[in-house]
């Protein structure tokens, strides 16, 4: 019993010099932070701290020297402070928000440009079997070469288990220098393959696109990715050279992505200084974003969306669906993700993703942890993947079509 007493109380101390500690860091470091604004082009905000930290450091100074008295090893500050940061954002209970340390921060940024050294697959937690899933290989890509194919579970990454609540750290795990190998342990059809893939440099397309016959295009949107809209624009202007007449957008399992790449895409679908999206800051002020440009695709429109639609997602449907009324949506409910998170960059490198907006579609309906109900409710085969089945076989695409003949 008394050991449990100490045990207790020494959790107790190391969790108050936790929080002293990142309080000190944060006052110290968030002097000037930029910040990405998914709403518009990049800013930077200033934000300055002052106070007298004199109490705070007289209170970590004593557990500082209450721990190097007591405690049995060697302490490693730099470690420390980062878990104590990363376990401060993580008590917002916000699943969005979070720390990012320096080296993650690198991820991102090659993330949101969709340019990235790693071995090219697109993964998905799935949480009723908490398994990392594979949804598809990228085209041309090592993870292809390799043979991983659409729905292998990736259960280990040079050795190491990962469950899919770990998808974000089997995923930087995969990523490393151009030209090193990493070890890929697979399970398909309950048979373990260890496969070795090579590192290379991944750009990522994030639209495709082709023409359907009735003269029906049909445009992929796989992520809002930076650079999104122009590589949309393009491809549009591609199909529409060929004489489209309708245009099936498809954004299944798109989780989003930077909001004003799905913004400026719905605004070339949508009649000038029509609203597009409503958002709303701490304290409830609220901004409306409209329409900028004269209408450029004129024809009716199908949106595919599943469970996986999300977010940048959400919002270019319900921009588009809500402002016309040739507009239809096939498929299944959607996600629900209607805040947007900021990334604020520190001093240090680090940054801190936090949730600052919660948006609403122009008819100001909630989207979070409601999603999108579809004119047209066509469940999927079980077993079967969009990346998996057949056109013909597809029976949201064929509704999708049937709607457009």
């Amino acid at each position: 019993m008394e050991f449990n007493v100490k045990e207790e109380k020494n959790q107790r101390i190391y969790k108050v010099v936790m929080l002293v500690i990142l309080t000190v860091l944060i006052t110290a470091i968030i002097t000037t932070v930029a910040v990405y604004n998914a709403l518009s082009n990049t800013k930077v905000k200033y934000i300055t701290t002052s106070g007298d930290n004199s109490k705070i450091s007289k209170t970590l100074q004593y557990y500082k020297s209450f721990i190097q008295e007591k405690y049995f090893g060697e302490m490693d500050e730099d470690k420390m402070l980062e878990s104590a940061i990363k376990g401060y954002v993580e008590g917002l209970g916000d699943e969005y928000s979070e720390y990012i340390t320096k080296e993650e921060m690198e991820d991102y940024m090659a993330d949101a440009t969709g340019k990235y050294v790693g071995i090219g697959v697109y993964i998905s937690n799935n949480t009723k079997t908490n398994q990392i899933v594979v949804l598809a290989p990228m085209e041309g890509s090592p993870a292809q070469k390799a043979g991983i194919k659409s729905g292998d579970v990736i259960s280990k990454v040079d050795g190491i288990e990962y469950k899919g609540e770990e998808l974000s750290e089997a995923s930087s795990k995969m990523k490393g220098e151009e030209g090193t190998k990493v070890k890929i342990e697979i399970t398909r059809d309950e048979q373990k393959i260890e496969l070795e893939v090579e590192r290379k440099t991944i750009k990522v397309n994030h639209v495709e696109g082709k023409v359907l016959d009735n003269n029906i295009g049909y445009i992929q949107i796989s992520t809002f990715d930076d650079g999104c809209y122009e590589e949309f624009k393009e491809k549009y202007n591609e199909l529409s050279s060929q004489n489209i007449k309708s245009l099936i957008i498809d954004l299944r399992n798109n989780g989003g992505g930077i909001v004003e790449e799905s913004i400026n895409i719905a605004d070339m679908m949508v009649d000038k200084d029509k609203t597009l999206l409503i958002t709303a800051a701490k304290g409830g002020k609220e901004e409306t974003t409209k329409s900028k440009i004269q209408k450029v695709i004129d024809m009716p429109i199908v949106f595919l969306v599943n469970e996986h639609t999300a977010s940048a997602s959400e919002i270019l449907t319900v921009a588009v669906k809500e402002n016309l009324e040739n507009v239809k949506v096939v498929g299944t409910k959607t996600y629900g993700k209607g805040v947007i998170q900021s990334i604020f960059t520190l001093s240090d490198g680090s940054g801190i993703k936090l949730t600052t907006n919660e948006y609403y579609t122009p008819n100001h309906n909630t989207i979070n942890k409601v999603g999108i109900t579809p004119d047209y409710e066509i469940e999927f085969p079980s077993g079967e993947s969009i990346y998996s089945i057949d056109e013909e076989k597809d029976p949201q695409l064929q509704k999708a079509i049937e709607l457009l003949k």
